[in-house]
């Protein structure tokens, strides 16, 4: 047990996160466990649970109790693992809205034209320079 009375601080902020972070990973691992159920039984029918995994690790990430990466690499192995047993494949929707245009710009041929005239402005004007006393 620590004397100090900042070691003791320490010591129950350190216990206080332990618990959060202990939280966190927990909910992670029982929406992992869920969709790892579906995939070993074959019943996958929607991608909600799948997506809900996504958003828990995603969130994990953003308290920071997961490292970007390690959270990367989970995500990537449960896709993997669900679109080799689902009949549509997550990733595969069109993330846009129905009906609505695509961003592409058409590309025009330009003419050639004579290249026009700069037009004078004050910043081209130059600045007159005051002398400075001594």
């Amino acid at each position: 047990m620590p004397i100090i009375k900042s070691a003791k601080k320490r010591m129950k902020q350190a216990e206080k996160r332990r618990e959060y972070n202990v939280d966190v990973k927990t909910a992670v691992k029982k929406q992992i466990k869920l969709v790892k159920e579906q995939i070993a039984q074959g019943s996958v029918k929607s991608n909600a649970d799948l997506v809900k995994a996504v958003a828990e690790i995603d969130l994990a990430v953003k308290k920071g109790v997961l490292h970007k990466r390690t959270a990367a690499r989970r995500k990537s192995r449960l896709t993997k693992a669900y679109n080799a047993t689902a009949a549509k494949p997550y990733g595969t929707e069109n993330p846009g809205k129905p009906g609505a245009k695509s961003s592409k710009k058409k590309v025009t041929k330009k003419t050639a034209t004579k290249p026009k005239a700069k037009v004078s402005t004050k910043k081209d004007t130059p600045k007159k320079t005051v002398a400075k006393k001594k």
